[in-house]
């Protein structure tokens, strides 16, 4: 049992302050006290935890600690609960002694609130300037504006940060008990992995003109031929993978229904029973398909957290 009721990478406790992001003199002056979290796009936006402490502490540093001039505007993210402003900056990573580099995807589910919120929003928001250097609308260049939260090109058009809205879904029997099942795929875009498969929650974007329940319709029955009702929302997290948001369903099918996967979207898909995840939670091995053993999706995604939603009777 998890007893988590908040996705993993849906915590925070920054107040984000937004009306400052256009107080150029209060910024100059927030800097000059801040901490700064340091990302490195140049090594997929890690950043620095100090030591193997569990859970692992987020390293920030005072601007004058910054090995190099950051490699574009500082972003402000926020204030603290005691009063300190909170900005990013892309560029080297301190050398500082007992830290590690770590990615968001290792480490999101073991951090405080407080540093899973702003490692999550800190590479959300790194990740989105990386991919609009140029204007969308002219193809003029574009710089960084509003403290981090826009880009304005030369003549003046702005645009602002964009999330991709997604839905994953944990399908599963409307069975209480050990012999529950829910429905699981493997991705067919997934790596291989020798001796284990990962299965997890069916998922895709939600499309234009479309609510996020049709998606769960429509994505399910393209995916694994399944007709599912019953959908019920769950909660939501960042996903800045690039930069998506995972809206998480939970929906009840026939596990009798014929499965009919997709091919270029899913390897293989099955019915799960609660038996059988609670014991690959557990390290024991559950057989899947090609002889594999089963490998449960990774803790900092929804996937998992709507697992356990499922595995606590959540449904």
């Amino acid at each position: 049992m998890s007893g988590e009721m908040t996705p993993p990478l849906a915590r925070s406790t920054l107040d984000r302050a937004a009306h400052r992001r256009t107080d150029p003199d209060w910024l100059a002056q927030a800097w000059e006290r801040a901490r700064v979290l340091v990302l490195d796009s140049a090594d997929e936006g890690r950043a620095l935890v100090r030591g193997v402490t569990n859970p692992p502490e987020l390293v920030l540093v005072g601007a004058g600690e910054l090995p190099e001039v950051p490699r574009e505007v500082p972003t402000f993210l926020g204030v603290e609960p005691d009063g300190v402003p909170v900005f990013a900056v892309d560029g080297p990573l301190p050398a500082l002694p007992d830290t590690r580099r770590v990615h968001l995807r290792e480490v999101g589910h073991l951090m405080t609130d407080r540093d899973a919120g702003l490692f999550t929003t800190a590479l959300a928001l790194r990740n989105w300037h990386l991919r609009h250097g140029y204007s969308p609308a002219n193809g003029q260049p574009t710089r960084v504006d509003e403290a981090g939260w826009s880009r304005i090109d030369l003549d003046g058009h702005r645009i602002w940060p964009r999330t991709d809205p997604a839905m994953i879904v944990l399908v599963h029997d409307g069975v209480d008990g050990p012999e529950g099942r829910c429905l699981l795929g493997n991705n067919a875009a997934w790596p291989g992995q020798p001796g284990v498969r990962r299965y997890s929650c069916l998922a895709g974007y939600v499309e234009p003109g479309e609510s996020a329940e049709a998606a769960v319709l429509r994505e399910v029955r393209e995916e694994v031929g399944v007709a599912v009702e019953e959908i019920a929302y769950v909660s939501s997290q960042a996903w800045p993978f690039p930069g998506s948001l995972m809206l998480g369903y939970l929906a009840r099918a026939d596990a009798d229904a014929p499965i009919r996967v997709d091919p270029t979207e899913i390897a293989h898909a099955r019915w799960f029973s609660r038996r059988e995840i609670d014991a690959a939670l557990a390290g024991e091995p559950v057989p899947v398909h090609g002889g594999d053993r089963l490998l449960l999706p990774p803790p900092s995604s929804i996937a998992l957290f709507l697992v356990h939603r499922w595995l606590d009777g959540h449904c």
